[in-house]
């Protein structure tokens, strides 16, 4: 078991350099001067030579990149010239809105999927199977965008039960979280729906195996042969797909932020593209990266947990 974490995580930093690299060269051959943007076209040319100098485009591509990448090491992701605050600072204030809506929105999601994915593989084939595989192919289909409109139309609205929009900072902690709720469930839904299909096949899958035969033949209920053995063992499918999600709606709520107005990471990157901000798209782009891997290396060792089989093998 040690030298299978070893292994992981010799990977996890292997797949951090390689990310950096790729992420410093592409940012960086964007065509275009940031500095000609920032200032305009008919920027002084004394002007504009001083501000590549101050954001250190004059320098070689290879000292910028160590000059960035050593500096991540040790929390400094430089100065934002378009907020003019340390990025450090900007990505923490922005984190604190998009991963408690990830969580939130991971949080609802399995409580949603998995109820529905236990009745649609205990009822396999009926009718009530059916209707549960048609939503969730309706939760898949509907853009969440547009299920985050209709949200705002009825709950905040017409029945003004939630705000529309805004973030009024964690120093309010029950208005924080009714400003969460909507943009949450408009990200949890269609998740929901993958989860739960991919968690009635997996215990389906499982319910035809030799072992569960055997529990039925002793005597167990279909029911407890699910909950005991069958959904322990099915578990692997599905927290890889937990893995992908996460990492989705830490990085991928763009949309649904901009539609909630969050001032959250995924509008952060929105408005330094346009602002052609690369020091603070590089860094926010890399702490994503960053979760990615973190959140596949803890998938693996979860997997290592619930399969022994894992473990034996390392």
């Amino acid at each position: 078991m040690r030298q299978y974490l070893i292994r992981r995580f010799f990977v996890l930093l292997a797949s951090l350099w390689v990310a950096s690299v790729v992420i410093f060269t592409l940012v960086e051959g964007v065509p275009g001067d940031p500095a000609s943007f920032m200032l305009g076209v008919n920027a002084a040319p004394d002007t504009l030579a001083a501000l590549r100098t101050q954001m250190g485009l004059d320098q070689p591509l290879i000292w910028r990149y160590l000059h960035w990448a050593g500096g991540m090491l040790t929390g400094d992701f430089g100065q934002s010239f378009t907020y003019k605050v340390p990025v450090a600072s900007l990505i923490a204030e922005r984190l604190s809105v998009s991963l408690p809506l990830a969580v939130i929105a991971l949080a609802l999601s399995v409580a949603l999927a998995l109820p529905m994915g236990l009745f649609a593989a205990s009822r396999r084939g009926r009718f009530s199977d059916g209707t549960v595989m048609a939503g969730t192919q309706l939760g898949i289909a509907v853009p969440n965008f547009w299920f985050a409109m209709l949200l705002v139309l009825l709950l905040a609205v017409h029945w003004q039960i939630f705000p529309a929009g805004g973030f009024p900072g964690w120093s309010h902690p029950l208005g924080a979280l009714r400003a969460l709720t909507l943009p949450a469930i408009s990200l949890a839904l269609p998740q929901a729906a993958i989860l739960t299909r991919v968690l009635r096949s997996a215990l389906i899958e499982t319910l035809d195996q030799d072992y569960i035969r055997s529990a039925r033949a002793k005597g167990l209920s279909r029911s407890r042969a699910l909950t005991r053995h069958a959904l322990r063992n099915a578990l692997i499918p599905v927290l890889t797909i937990l893995g992908l999600q996460f990492s989705f709606l830490l990085a991928g709520a763009i949309i649904i932020e901009n539609v909630f107005y969050l001032p959250g990471l995924g509008r952060l990157i929105f408005q330094a593209i346009t602002q052609r901000d690369l020091i603070v798209v590089e860094s926010v782009v890399m702490v994503l990266v960053f979760a990615v891997i973190v959140v596949n290396f803890l998938t693996d060792l979860a997997y290592a947990a619930v399969d022994p089989r894992l473990r034996r093998r390392a």
